[in-house]
């Protein structure tokens, strides 16, 4: 008798679903509220323009020196020229007014025996030399009383009608601060309550088309102004 042992078939594999739970959005709702210290637009100040009137006179007490020469003693009373100055006045501190003089009103008295010494003598009676101007402007100051102003100018020497010598073009900044150079050097004072300052400054001459000229100033050399003068400021707007 015989028997048969039905072997054992392999097991089914069973697989079981999970269910995933689902993720649930969350919405984030920012709330924002305004409050009283939130910054506000800045307000834009438009500037404004103050409009002034300036008059310019020179004093006595001047010099004006060139080359290895010493100073001239210059009686420039009786100059004078008018301009007008503007001034920004905006949310910062500037106290500057930009001034030009209109160089058609500007007059300072010429170098002649009568205004001008030289070591102690003055100059020979058919000496000249005329100052004719081109330019002045720059700025003055309000609270200091610092003035800075670019001057240029004609230098014309003549002695009588044996000799005229082709112009000297001057050009620099008369300031109330210090001016120096390699030759020569000088320091102003600034604007007072009355007016009154000392304006300086040292420019550069180069030769010009004349032999003699050249020569005998030794061309190019410095010069110095050395200006007492009175400013005048009134407002006109």
């Amino acid at each position: 008798m015989s028997s048969k042992i039905n072997s054992l078939s392999p097991p089914i594999p069973c697989n079981f679903y999970t269910k995933k739970p689902k993720l649930r959005r969350r919405n984030t709702v920012i709330f924002s509220s305004s409050t009283s210290s939130e910054k506000q637009p800045k307000t834009i100040e438009t500037p404004t323009t103050e409009t002034y009137t300036v008059s310019f006179k020179t004093e006595r007490a001047c010099k004006l020196g060139i080359s290895r020469y010493p100073d001239f003693d210059y009686d420039a009373e009786g100059g004078i020229g008018n301009g007008s100055g503007t001034k920004v006045t905006d949310n910062q501190a500037n106290n500057d007014l930009l001034v030009s003089f209109d160089p058609e009103t500007l007059y300072i008295p010429p170098l002649t025996s009568s205004t001008t010494k030289f070591l102690g003598f003055p100059l020979p009676p058919l000496l000249k030399i005329d100052i004719v101007p081109e330019a002045f402007q720059g700025s003055i100051n309000l609270e200091s009383g610092k003035v800075d102003l670019e001057f240029k100018a004609k230098f014309l020497f003549s002695a009588g009608g044996l000799y005229k010598a082709p112009p000297l073009l001057v050009k620099t900044v008369l300031t109330s601060e210090e001016s120096k150079g390699t030759m020569k050097s000088g320091r102003g004072k600034r604007l007072d309550e009355e007016g009154k300052c000392r304006l300086v400054g040292v420019a550069t001459v180069d030769p010009i088309d004349d032999f003699l000229m050249n020569s005998f100033l030794g061309l190019p050399t410095e010069c110095l102004a050395d200006l007492n003068a009175v400013i005048s400021i009134s407002s006109s707007s």
